[in-house]
């Protein structure tokens, strides 16, 4: 590693750190501030909060990597992805915000469950809760994994050097300033990524003398990568754009919208966010494209390397950051991807210690814990969960990172169609919405593991339909909740419609 990287890593890991010290010291008196921060977040700390936790190292690796192997017909995930969030603002953020505190000041999706439909038999909060433990650990441990191979390919570091300095800085700012810390660094890393990825496409213009030569190059050497459509079928595309279905039920991205400070917060936050998304997942596409082009003009030799190998193509950031600048912004810039795998790992970290602290240990062992305790043990899950997280990391296994990848659709498909319905249809049932959750998870389960001709189709399509076809059949056919239920129901939306 050049010793001005190492300088800019440095700095940036000190920052997070000092961001964690500051949450301690304001906002960690109890549980409800650790896991969710009081319900204080501003609008933009929420936006960019929610963006850095969705994105993970695939921004700043994946998609530039899968722009320069295919071009512009890799586009269409960051579309599905675009528009998903987009309707996640519109649809579930109000309304999300306001039922969690009228329904008795939930601060899980677990205890939303549970209080929404006044489950008594506690399975939805059970089911719910299991299922947020396991994948979220398994997803955390796969950060690890990133952080580690971050090291590893970008610095010449051993992977579990770059594994330890990962894990430890993100636990450490975790286990001191809970659900701020992870907010505002989040929301420091949501800028260092949309700086890198802007300054990044705009230098490459430079470079190549403007974006019509740009654009020339890229076409004289393969006029597909320019075409949107080239080497897909519509059913690829259905399943491309099928991974914004993804958002609605992601834990780590809603329980930022339960925490903004008011309602009318959400479309300032949704503005924040979309634009945020749109320069960082349209920068990431622009700079696998114009790394098309650089390569071909600049570094054949390396153009050489990257082409049809997927690896080796994800590190076309890594590569055009150092041949681009100076060392002490070229480490600035790969900065970015540390800043990008741990604003996941920590938002994922957090959730899955409130589903250990608020939905097993309060209501399982603890009823009447103090607000003392509930603190401690929120912190002893953090150290918990990723302990679990790093000795997974140690070994990581090709079926474990399979699973992982396919929790994205797991959690959209089990959480997402109850998340909707519940919101918005008073005659959404608990045994429905349970029923629904086990089956959008089983399917996505079955369509991953089970052999079948139709392994094209992305598994959270039939895993979503099939969710939310099952809570709206069997609350039709099972009885109404009841008076209170609906009451609470019809307060959510008058106080949304005078919002």
């Amino acid at each position: 590693m050049n010793i001005y990287e190492l300088i800019s890593i440095t700095i940036y890991m000190l920052l997070m750190v000092s961001i964690g010290f500051y949450s301690w010291k304001k906002s960690t008196s109890n549980s409800e501030e650790f896991l969710i921060g009081g319900r204080k977040m501003g609008a933009a700390v929420t936006a960019l909060s929610a963006g850095a936790a969705d994105m993970s190292g695939w921004l700043l690796m994946g998609l530039p990597g899968a722009m320069y192997l295919s071009g512009l017909s890799a586009a269409w995930i960051a579309i599905g992805l675009t528009i998903g969030a987009f309707f996640n603002y519109v649809i579930v953020a109000p309304r999300i915000r306001v039922y969690t505190e009228v329904a008795k000041n939930a601060i899980t999706l677990p205890v939303f469950f549970e209080n929404r439909f006044q489950d008594k038999t506690q399975l939805l909060k059970l089911v719910s809760s299991i299922l947020i433990l396991v994948f979220f650990t398994l997803y955390t441990s796969a950060g690890m994994v990133s952080g580690g191979r971050l090291f590893e390919s970008a610095f010449n570091m051993d992977y579990y050097t770059g594994l330890f300095l990962t894990a430890s800085v993100v636990v450490l700012y975790t286990f001191l300033g809970g659900f701020l810390a992870v907010s505002l660094t989040d929301f420091v890393q949501g800028t260092i990524m949309v700086l890198a990825l802007v300054i990044l496409p705009i230098v490459l213009i430079s470079q190549l003398g403007g974006l019509g030569t740009t654009m020339d190059i890229i076409e004289n050497k393969n006029s597909n990568y320019l075409d949107l459509f080239k080497g897909t079928t519509t059913v690829s595309i259905v399943s491309l754009l099928a991974w914004g279905l993804g958002y609605f039920g992601q834990p780590h991205i809603l329980v930022r919208f339960m925490a903004i400070d008011s309602v009318k917060d959400i479309p300032k936050a949704r503005r924040i966010g979309i634009t945020w998304m749109i320069f960082t997942v349209g920068g990431a596409m622009l700079v696998g494209l114009f790394g098309i082009a650089y390569l071909q003009q600049f570094d054949q030799a390396t153009m050489t390397k990257f082409d049809g190998s997927k690896e080796a193509s994800e590190t076309i950031f890594i590569h055009l950051s150092r041949v681009l600048f100076h060392p002490l912004i070229g480490g600035f810039l790969l900065s970015a991807i540390l800043a990008a795998v741990m604003s996941t790992i920590s938002s994922q970290l957090l959730v899955t210690s409130s589903s250990m602290t608020e939905d097993i240990y309060k209501t399982f062992f603890n009823k009447q814990a103090s607000a003392k305790n509930m603190l401690l043990v929120s912190r002893i899950s953090v150290l918990i969960v990723a302990v679990i997280a790093i000795l997974l990391s140690l070994t990581p296994k090709d079926s474990i990172l399979n699973l992982v990848g396919n929790a994205w659709a797991g959690f959209g498909a089990a959480f997402g169609p109850i998340i909707i319905l519940s919101l918005v249809w008073k005659r959404t049932t608990a045994i429905a919405g349970l029923l629904g959750m086990l089956v959008g998870a089983a399917t996505v389960l079955i369509w991953v593991y089970v052999p079948h001709d139709y392994k094209a189709v992305y598994e959270i399509i039939p895993g979503f339909l099939l969710g939310f076809l099952t809570i709206v059949l069997v609350s039709l056919i099972t009885k109404p909740a009841s008076k209170e239920v609906q009451e609470e129901f019809d307060k959510v939306n008058s106080i949304l419609k005078e919002g």
